[in-house]
């Protein structure tokens, strides 16, 4: 079976060691001045790794704008931004006309989107930056999947013709032969000027689909804790505050070509993830681990219901082991796991009770604790 669990649902302690060696961030500080100001367009901007795009790029000194539907986080973006109201679905008017040095395209999940920007962008903008996913890759059955591996192959009759909620309806089967496309758009319309970054799972705060929230918020309510598989499973993650800054530094060095974007530099087993927040969070809680077989057998899937993990075996045995030795030689860098851990949870308790109240992402406690009176039972 394809994995109805991670490849649909992602489209949708360190202390005083140095952050478990997990390739720590070096990059310049945020204070500094790029050597160059640059006119960004970026669309989108308001949702989760937009804002911290934005800022960045302020701090380094460049001229932002933003293009999108003034819907998301209203009142949020700085004065000193430029924002224009538009629609990806055909109300592109306020695009036309311009010229910036780059743009950004963050949302983008449909090539008629990437045609239809690119037929008012091209010759206006010098270089396009696509954010993609590692969705696209047709296997991650094996480890160690690169930029070169074949890419999820779209089926469907016209793949101009599809929309958001066909791909809802799909359940997300499409998400990632259309952002394959969506690559292959940009590339057609802007040849050699364009920057394809495949991103895996971004956490940290302004995340809504709490696909790594879970364990902060989960591990700081304390109790008994059901951990999936076993300690050494692999996981990958970015926080999208890394993310974001890196994709700004690649913009103001002219880069092009394709680069998986996950984390961290060195594999990180979940036990350890968990260790760490855990650690950074003070939490008293206790771990639990539960294994694989016994989780299928209680119909607990993997990364759903045990947000992060997958395991590794079978047809997703490389989902969390993505080369990124090519973004790694760019600089793309890491902030500790703990900082991503009490920052997530800290922004999490910002916010309002109703939105606390219900995890979008993870079991809920009444059914974590079926599962785990079923495996005490079974253990005897």
């Amino acid at each position: 079976m394809r994995s109805t669990t991670r490849r649909n649902f992602i489209k949708v302690s360190a202390a005083a060691g140095g952050a478990l060696g997990l390739g720590l961030r070096s990059a310049a500080s945020a204070t500094e001045k790029a050597a160059k100001p640059l006119r960004i367009l970026i669309l989108g901007g308001t949702g989760f790794t937009g804002p911290f795009q934005v800022r960045y790029a302020l701090e380094r000194g460049h001229k932002v704008t933003v293009f999108n539907r003034g819907k998301t986080h209203p009142g949020e973006t700085p004065k000193e931004v430029e924002q224009l109201i538009g629609d990806r679905n055909g109300q592109l008017d306020a695009l036309k006309n311009r010229k910036w040095d780059v743009v950004i395209d963050n949302p983008t999940m449909l090539p008629a989107w990437v045609r239809d920007a690119a037929q008012i962008l091209k010759g206006n903008v010098e270089r396009y930056v696509f954010i993609s996913t590692i969705s696209v890759f047709a296997d991650t059955s094996k480890p160690g999947v690169d930029e070169s591996a074949p890419l999820a192959k779209y089926t469907g009759a016209d793949p101009m013709k599809e929309t958001r909620d066909t791909v809802i309806a799909s359940k997300f089967a499409l998400y990632g032969p259309l952002k394959a496309l969506s690559e292959q758009e940009a590339e057609k319309w802007f040849p050699k000027q364009t920057l394809v970054i495949r991103p895996g799972l971004i956490v940290g705060p302004r995340d809504e689909t709490d696909r790594f929230s879970y364990w902060p918020v989960r591990l700081d309510r304390g109790g008994e804790v059901m951990a999936p598989g076993d300690p050494s499973d692999p996981v990958q993650i970015i926080d999208g505050r890394d993310l974001a800054e890196w994709v700004i530094r690649m913009v103001e060095q002219r880069e092009t070509g394709i680069y998986n974007a996950t984390g961290p530099a060195k594999e990180l087993g979940i036990g350890r993830m968990l260790d760490t927040i855990k650690s950074a969070n003070k939490s008293n809680a206790t771990l639990t681990w539960v294994n694989a077989d016994f989780l299928e057998a209680q119909k607990v899937a993997p990364w759903s219901d045990m947000p992060v993990w997958i395991p590794p075996r079978g047809e997703e045995a490389g989902g969390a082991r993505i080369s990124i030795q090519r973004a790694l030689a760019k600089g793309l860098t890491f902030r500790p796991l703990v900082d991503t851990a009490r920052d997530t949870l800290a922004w999490f308790k910002s916010q309002p009770a109703e939105r606390q109240a219900k995890l979008k992402a993870g079991l809920t406690r009444e059914r974590e604790s079926e599962v785990l009176a079923a495996w005490h039972r079974q253990a005897k």
